[in-house]
């Protein structure tokens, strides 16, 4: 297998977006991307709400958008997707992505809207492991996002049930519809045939991920953020969580959507196999970071994985009752966690972290 090449930057406010510009050039920005195709800008509104680590950051859209027009496309479309927990029109408001769209004249569109876009039926030519056992009815991949290219923009933390989140995890909202809780007992197997169904259709792929805040603990919403002031890019979307995870204190072959991804020859998981451009030294770090559990998210864990309570699945997630987790999912998250223990932390980061006041600087 060919070497990746992922391209790391430690940055500062007053330079981060400039510094996305030439960690996308470092990377390889101008091979990754077909300049003749529409470019979709899929942002990682993980929460709705404010909350450091979490979301892509103004400056890495930014940033990454003035990288993508540096590569030659022209033609830049920003895509959302509807979870069940997150209301992606007030994360476009309230993370401070609208003006940066207003500023490069980025329309929006939605993959749950019909006028939008279709879900249609695809026969995908890769061997699935999971997708066809768990949509044994066909799977169905919105029409807009063929011949496209597409640009991932996590950020670099934790998640509950797969360990970390990266670039393969941000394709599993765009590319699958309201039903994806469905894949849970079968993750990083339904990311694995995701990021194979991503190489047919697109015409280009890329990512860029912001480490200026992590979050490591309970995520992928109530983390814990550490400023680690990075900044990574790659078109090879295993290469870049697996330089994401080594980051965060993980072994890649511990990640079974790294390694699974690597072995098919998806793309480049294994460390010694990835080239490092930029400040070579920054993506040695090790910085212990641990996963944890919320009250939401260890209900999750009993019944979507190997517990005896997984046998309920078909109760509780295919009929009208996964209405009562996706209203307690909200309720928690929303009404008792972020006002109660969110908000102090997002304060305080306001006022004492340097990207805190540079998100307060971003225009609503």
């Amino acid at each position: 297998m060919a070497k990746a090449k992922v391209a790391i930057l430690r940055t500062k406010p007053e330079t981060v977006v400039e510094d996305y510009r030439r960690l996308c050039s470092l990377a390889g920005i101008d091979k990754a991307l077909d300049a003749s195709a529409t470019t979709i800008l899929k942002d990682n509104i993980t929460w709705h709400n404010v909350f450091p680590g979490v979301n892509t950051t103004p400056w890495q859209l930014e940033g990454t958008i003035l990288g993508i027009k540096d590569a030659g496309c022209k033609d830049l479309v920003a895509v959302h997707n509807h979870t069940v927990v997150t209301i992606p029109e007030k994360g476009e408001a309230d993370l401070k992505f609208k003006p940066v769209y207003a500023k490069y004249d980025i329309p929006v569109l939605y993959n749950f809207r019909d006028e939008h876009m279709k879900w249609i039926a695809y026969k995908p030519k890769f061997k699935t492991i999971a997708l066809h056992k768990i949509f044994p009815e066909g799977i169905f991949i919105p029409d807009y996002f063929q011949g496209k290219n597409i640009v991932h923009m996590p950020t670099i933390k934790t998640h509950s049930y797969t360990t970390y989140t990266g670039a393969l995890k941000n394709a599993f909202g765009g590319l699958l519809n309201r039903q994806r809780h469905y894949t849970h007992t079968w993750i990083h197997e339904t990311l694995v045939d995701l990021l194979a169904i991503g190489q047919e259709i697109h015409a280009g792929m890329f990512a860029t991920m912001d480490g200026t805040t992590a979050g490591s603990g309970p995520g992928p919403r109530t983390v814990r953020p550490h400023d680690k002031n990075v900044i990574l890019a790659s078109a090879d979307q295993v290469a870049i969580d697996s330089v994401a995870a080594k980051l965060m204190g993980f072994n890649w072959r511990d990640l079974p959507c790294i390694a699974l991804s690597h072995d098919r020859g998806l793309g480049v998981g294994d460390p010694a196999d990835i080239d490092i451009v930029g400040d070579v030294d920054a993506a040695q770090q090790n910085w212990n970071f641990e996963v944890g559990v919320n009250m939401a998210t260890g209900a999750g864990r009993l019944l979507w994985h190997d517990t005896p309570l997984k046998h309920l699945q078909p109760l509780f997630f295919h009929t009208p009752l996964v209405n009562l987790f996706i209203f307690a999912s909200e309720f928690y998250h929303d009404k008792i966690w972020y006002p109660n223990k969110g908000m102090p932390v997002v304060e305080k980061w306001q006022r004492e972290s340097p990207w805190g006041k540079l998100f307060m600087q971003y225009p609503k």
